[in-house]
């Protein structure tokens, strides 16, 4: 029987002027997204968070620090794609962080590298467009729970 893979995903945010980091898919360009990724077995969350930011853009833990935590975001796959032939979806849990590195600290070939691009930008200005349709829902729960966000631009601007 398929099940949701558990995720976490990590918005870091700059706490001087608020901006959010965000990166581009290296394998699905104009797809912009949180670094994020799946919990290992035996693995906690907090364990997870740390290893996905650290594979995903080279940042160490001692460089940001938890603000808050939300869970029970969940979305499917299309077109009942399982991944890993167990999977029919994720159930993420969100974590926003204060990052306190510079832009030289974030390295995105610092493992298998996920992203080509990333950039700060104001929550308010998170484009829908650059978020494959599936997980848009998630996108939008996320931005208004985290930043009281109601509605979101849905053009791609990003390209």
């Amino acid at each position: 029987m398929a099940t949701y893979r558990p995720n976490v995903a990590v918005i870091l945010r700059k706490p001087k002027n608020g901006k959010i980091l965000i990166a581009e898919r290296k394998d699905h360009r104009g797809c912009w997204q949180f670094p994020q990724g799946g919990v290992d077995k035996g693995e906690d969350l907090i364990g997870a968070l740390y290893r996905e930011v650290a594979e995903e853009i080279g940042v160490s833990s001692d460089l940001y620090s938890i603000v808050a935590c939300r869970t029970d975001y969940r979305y499917k796959f299309p077109n009942g794609h399982l991944k890993k032939g167990l999977f029919c979806g994720q159930t993420q849990t969100y974590f926003l962080c204060d990052y306190h590195g510079t832009k030289k600290d974030i390295n995105l070939k610092a493992h298998v590298q996920e992203f080509v691009n990333f950039k700060w930008i104001k929550p308010e200005k998170f484009d829908l467009g650059g978020v494959p349709k599936f997980k848009r829902k998630v996108f939008r729960r996320v931005f208004k729970d985290f930043f009281g966000i109601k509605a979101l631009q849905n053009s791609n601007t990003y390209n």
